[in-house]
């Protein structure tokens, strides 16, 4: 029998488990969506225990539908999305503090005042944004009751959501993530590999309440037998930005991926070399294997499917997200209407925490029509606001970036956008056959530390195209639009 390899997604807005064979198809699948809590403005929470749950339903429903046998699990995750927990009983001591969280944004200002901003980046590769877990990990010490005394008697645990799956999975025996989630706390030197002590002294994190770091496909012990009823292998965790990059096999230095779900983000692969960004892109941990980081730049789009999902639930325009295609496609232009889609502040390049969403341009006559296009066209903008700042920063390292881009995640689904993508991009973009490819690319890490692939190379030829998407649209009306956008954009940041 086949060896299958079991996928536990763990995203934003729902939980996913999918089971693969070998040759990186899917065999099965279940999806549930959790629920999403905004305390406050600019707060965003999630309940961990809600997570575990749907994690283990959709787990044993994929394992039931697949009838196989399971070799290994991989687990992918939203990344810095932060959960403490008590190393005893493993109960949240508060709901998780989502990475699209703005509370600590103060903290992060303050911190910037002092001048050490530049300190931080040089050893993380990131900015001081609210975006990171540092700041959130701190304000769960110091304003759950009790956190911080807990966590000085080492009964607090701390790990972003692969860590406290894993945690559960393996019945508490396991305390640990991988070099990719790490390198998203602002805690973690990616250039030593290590939990850097001045980072710790800064943000007054006690290093006990830390993971291990292991490389991405690894050997991260076993579920709990009363699970799933026999004893299944961990053997691979990436956070979600770098599982995509692996399952669309972006293995050589210049290639891109774009991953377009609740929030859209680019990486591009630099290989041994952490390129040091001059133009506010993040640098990275692509993934680590026996021992040795790949390094990738990085561009993060806050809200591109919540923008959507904002028309559809919170200004009920639409009822379900794909009927955004044809509206748009409905519309010879977009009639001068743009969205900014700031809903929790603006991410690469721009990181201002405070900027909030607009809508330029707005006339009588304007509806659903135009708000859904302007919705699927912010998407476009801001990858291209992404795609320039990275060509910028490849220019001043001498390298080149590839030609086409790799898209990926649920939005591809709407050929409208893929097709704008192209347009106001100038580049091809490919579709893969597999469009979850975050799942996947947990998949073949999980293959890869259970020694079922004999190598990235293994991995990559089997990556297939379904379909290129050709820019055709004018240079004059590509510049045309884009001016447009960073008019609106301008007026945000104001």
């Amino acid at each position: 029998m086949e060896p299958l390899i079991l996928s536990i997604d763990q995203g934003t807005t729902s939980s996913r488990a999918m089971v693969f064979g070998l040759d990186g198809r899917p065999r099965s699948l279940s999806q549930r969506e959790h629920r999403q809590y905004y305390p406050a403005p600019g707060a965003v929470e999630h309940d961990a225990e809600e997570i575990w749950r749907a994690v283990l339903e959709t787990a044993r429903q994929a394992i039931a539908a697949a009838n196989g046998e399971i070799a290994a699990i991989g687990i992918t995750n939203q990344r810095e999305t932060c959960v403490l927990w008590d190393r005893d009983s493993g109960t949240p001591l508060h709901p998780a503090i989502v990475w699209q969280d703005r509370r600590t944004a103060d903290h992060c200002a303050r911190l910037k005042a002092t001048g050490v901003e530049a300190f931080v980046t040089a050893r993380t590769g990131l900015l001081l944004d609210p975006y990171f877990s540092a700041t959130k990990i701190a304000w769960l010490l110091d304003n759950v009751s009790g956190a911080r005394e807990a966590a000085a008697r080492g009964r607090v645990l701390f790990g972003t959501i692969d860590t406290f799956l894993l945690w559960r999975l393996s019945g508490g025996r396991v305390h640990a993530t991988d070099a990719t989630n790490a390198s998203r706390t602002l805690l973690y030197n990616i250039h030593s590999g290590d939990w850097d002590a001045d980072l710790l002294e800064l943000f007054r994190i006690p290093p006990s309440i830390l993971p291990e770091v292991r490389d991405s496909a690894a050997d991260y012990g076993v579920t709990d037998k009363a699970l799933f009823g026999q004893r299944l292998a961990i053997r691979g965790i990436a956070g979600d930005q770098q599982a995509a990059t692996i399952g669309q096999a972006c293995f050589a230095p210049g290639m891109v991926k774009s991953t377009y779900g609740t929030g859209s983000f680019l990486m591009l692969n630099t290989g041994a070399e952490a390129v040091a960004s001059k133009n506010r892109l993040l640098t990275t941990v692509a993934y680590q294997l026996a021992g040795r980081r790949t390094y990738a730049l990085e561009g993060s789009i806050f809200n591109a499917g919540s923008t959507v999902q904002w028309l559809r639930d919170g200004l009920k325009v639409i009822a379900h997200a794909s009927e955004t295609e044809a509206l748009a496609a409905g519309l010879s232009d977009n009639r001068g209407v743009y969205l900014v889609p700031a809903f929790t502040g603006l991410g690469a390049p721009h990181w201002d925490p405070a900027a909030r969403g607009l809508i330029a341009g707005l006339t009588r006559d304007a509806g659903p029509a135009e708000l859904a296009r302007a919705s699927l066209e912010s998407v476009g903008y801001q990858t291209r606001d992404l795609l320039q700042a990275m060509a910028a920063d490849l220019a001043e390292s001498g390298r080149g970036a590839d030609t086409v881009l790799r898209a990926d995640g649920g939005m591809i689904a709407n050929q409208w956008l893929m097709q704008f993508l192209a347009d106001m991009a100038g580049v091809p973009v490919d579709a893969p056959e597999v469009a979850e490819t975050t799942a996947l690319g947990a998949a073949y890490l999980a293959g890869l530390g259970a020694g079922l692939y004999d190598g990235l190379e293994d991995i990559a030829k089997r990556w297939r195209r379904a379909r290129r998407f050709m820019p055709a649209m004018s240079a004059e009306m590509r510049e045309r639009l884009y001016d447009g956008w960073r008019r609106a954009l301008q007026r945000t940041l104001m």
